[in-house]
């Protein structure tokens, strides 16, 4: 096989290199190309519909294009955060896969000047019958809670979904978010000629060389001829890098800072001198290394963790130094900035590879693939009205999709740093102090790739609608959202029609909802053996409180006799619900529409409500549905409820469709009367389903008639035993 066929590249795309250089390149140059030219770092086959994506809003500082995303919270502040995947290496070795990419989304973070606060994390995995699935889910939670735990920020997000179509490809989306002041805020720019290059960090050896091009071609089922594309975490390092990178920042005179990442020193050099629109010389002699006779091949594409890339002022790359040392971390100066456009890379004192940035970087290709549009058919129907609605309850509580994580959340510590006001487990989304202020900031990732596979352009908007609504439900207003768009093969029609309308629902629903995106990661060939996994776009959002003490709002029920409402028009569509492939598999029923102006005026109206009083909690309907969210904020307040209501659905739908865009309110009584005619002045509809009881019970009647009556304490133990029973 041809040596650029065997590094990824295409016999047309080897071509392309050849005509722009005038000449065939070495084998180094080779490798550059083929690491900068692969999918995960060129996103050749997702940019043009990337494009139609909404990336500006009154709050964002930083859009697409840096290390992170940046927005404004105000007093000075803002928050940078960004999500990615690393699925693939998490396929082969799950804790180290997992671990890995939690580096490297923390490392993106504090590039921009950043202290990161938060980690979340968006996993997908098989059915749990599987041993295979339980040792990727276990090795991916313990490589996620290891690096996580050991560099000292909290992880307190997330979501997780077991179903089929990952059994062969898990999903490891990992989410950083930091407080940056910012005047302080940094980029990854290379610029002033003259001006020295910094490599700082850990050593360089062999692990990761050609990650990239790994993540950017399917999964084979035997994947040990992979473990080497695999990198080797050491979180007590990256928090030694962390300190040192910020110090440095304080300290002044650094131009620009950048991971390296997914293409090692090829990428951090190459997209630094195309912002900065620089040359590059690199030295490779000068580069600390942890294996002998490693070639300028290897240490060029090498994806070792820990390291960084800095450009610092001339005459103070001394000083810098300096600080590393302090922090016992190299720091050698591997090169300077150059007046011409090149990365010049010197070994033994030869030129060993000399490529124009451009070509690297701009110059990679950009396909405009040809898609097929999904077609959407409604070729069955289901009458649930012979299911037992309490035993429907009973088994979605411990349903591994529905059950309480805390086997996952508990192997992580969410509380270091002090800043998390709401635990895992206790609300829609993660709540942070912003230390000095009255302000919080409310986190989550979110989305279902069953829906996105039964309605791609629907399940989209129901990914940013839920993330924006978790955040809703909180008190806090969304301000922005990164995405991790997680696919089969582009080069497959009906993959890349997948993803081309998920973009189209994407807009649809930031463009309605006012929410701007500010980056992300794209990761296709997440497909073995012809088998795609769901496509799964996982949406991570950021949203602003502007005063805790009265803006919060919680989850669980407060108080005995407070009247419960639903905000929204239930419709009672089942299609893809947890419900339906519980008691009747995968069947093709519709995927329930999606009403963004409703949610629209929801999430506006929340924030109001919680200032004005009239609100003591606030839960959204999600998966299982009105029965199970009820069951959750009743769980967390300790406090039962007796539902009565009129409706004209099945009790079945009522009760257990997943209509995003419900939201279940607890209202004081002697407040009630204003609390409805401000939501009807909203124009949002509104519906009183009963009120909180002292008892250790759950009770709904639907139209006079009692549908399920069931102990608390005892669907609770459900609720919370499921997902361990699942793991034995």
């Amino acid at each position: 096989m041809a040596k650029w066929r065997e590094m990824g590249l295409t016999d047309e795309e080897y071509r392309r290199i050849v005509e722009y250089l005038d000449r065939e390149p070495n084998e180094v140059e080779l490798g550059m190309c083929a690491v900068m030219w692969s999918e995960h770092c060129s996103y050749k086959s997702s940019k043009i519909h990337l494009k139609k994506l909404p990336t500006k809003g009154p709050a964002v500082v930083q859009g697409p294009g840096e290390n992170a995303g940046v927005v404004d919270i105000g007093d000075g502040l803002g928050i940078a955060f960004k999500i990615e995947s690393h699925n693939h290496p998490s396929a082969i070795e799950p804790y180290q896969g997992a671990a890995t990419g939690v580096g490297g989304i923390i490392r993106d973070i504090f590039a921009m000047g950043a202290r990161p606060i938060a980690l979340l994390d968006s996993l997908r995995f098989g059915k749990l019958d599987s041993p295979r699935v339980r040792h990727l889910f276990t090795g991916v939670v313990a490589g996620i809670a290891g690096y996580g735990n050991c560099i000292g920020i909290p992880t307190v997000a997330g979501d997780v979904y077991f179903q089929e179509s990952y059994a062969e490809n898990p999903l490891v989306n990992a989410m950083c978010v930091g407080i940056v002041e910012l005047s302080k805020l940094k980029k990854g720019v290379a610029s002033g000629v003259g001006n020295p290059v910094l490599l700082v960090g850990a050593t360089t050896g062999r692990d990761g060389i050609h990650g990239a091009t790994f993540a950017s071609e399917e999964l084979s089922r035997d994947g040990e001829d992979k473990r080497p594309s695999v990198q080797v975490g050491d979180p007590f390092m990256e928090k030694l890098l962390l300190e040192a990178c910020l110090e440095a920042l304080e300290y002044g005179h650094i131009v620009g800072m950048q991971d390296l990442g997914a293409a090692g020193l090829t990428s951090s050099s190459s997209e630094m001198a195309a912002r900065g629109k620089s040359g590059i010389r690199l030295y490779l002699d000068r580069v600390p290394l942890r294996e002998e006779g490693m070639t300028p091949y290897e240490i060029m594409l090498s994806e070792s963790q820990e390291r960084m890339l800095l450009v610092v002022e001339k005459g103070y790359e001394d000083e810098i130094i300096k600080i590393f040392k302090k922090w016992d971390l190299n720091a050698v100066v591997v090169g300077e900035i150059t007046a011409g456009e090149e990365i010049e890379v010197f070994f033994g004192g030869e030129c060993v590879a000399k490529l124009p940035y451009r070509l690297l970087t701009e110059e990679a290709p950009v396909y405009d693939r040809p898609y097929q549009v999904p077609e959407i058919k409604n070729l069955q129907s289901v009458n649930p009205a012979g299911v037992d609605c309490g035993e429907a309850l009973r088994r979605l509580l411990q349903n591994p999709n529905i059950a309480r994580r805390d086997y996952v959340y508990e192997q992580y510590d969410h509380q270091v740093g002090v800043n998390t006001v709401v635990k895992p487990g206790y609300s829609d989304a993660a709540v942070l102090r912003i230390k000095g202020t009255k302000k919080g900031i409310a986190v989550k990732t979110d989305g279902n790739g069953r829906y996105v596979y039964f309605n791609p352009r629907e399940g989209a908007k129901r990914a940013v609608l839920e993330a924006a609504l978790n955040l809703a439900v909180t008190g806090a207003r969304p301000l922005g959202l990164t995405n991790c768009l997680n696919f089969g093969n582009p080069e497959k029609p009906e993959i890349m029609g997948q993803f081309v309308e998920v973009i189209a629902g994407m807009k649809d629903a930031c463009e309605i909802l006012n929410i701007p995106v500010t980056g992300g990661n794209v990761s296709f060939y997440n497909e073995t053996g012809e088998k795609a996994i769901y496509p799964t776009p996982v949406i991570g959002m950021v949203g602003l409180i502007d005063d805790l003490e009265t803006g919060l709002i919680p989850m669980a029920f407060q108080t005995e006799g407070d009247l419960i409402y639903l905000l929204g028009e239930p419709t009672g569509e089942l299609g893809q619900s947890e419900f339906l492939k519980e008691f009747f598999g995968d069947v093709l029923v519709p995927v329930p529409p999606v009403d963004l102006q409703e949610g629209k005026k929801i999430i506006d109206l929340l924030p109001l409500l919680k200032k004005q009083g009239l609100i003591n909690s606030a839960h959204d309907v999600s998966d299982g549905g009105l029965a199970v969210s009820l069951c959750e904020a009743a769980f967390a307040g300790e406090l039962g409820v007796n539902i009565d209501f009129i409706t004209s659905l099945l009790p079945q739908e009522m009760l257990f469709s997943e209509k995003v865009g419900l939201v279940i309110v607890s209202v004081s009584p002697e407040k009630a009367n204003e609390f409805e005619e401000i939501v009807k002045a909203s124009g949002v509809a509104v519906t009183k389903l009963g009120r909180v009881n002292g008892n250790d019970e759950i009770e709904i009647c639907l139209n006079g008639q009692r549908v399920i009556k069931e102990k608390l304490s005892e669907l609770k133990a459900l609720y919370e035993g499921g997902l361990r029973w699942a793991l034995k």
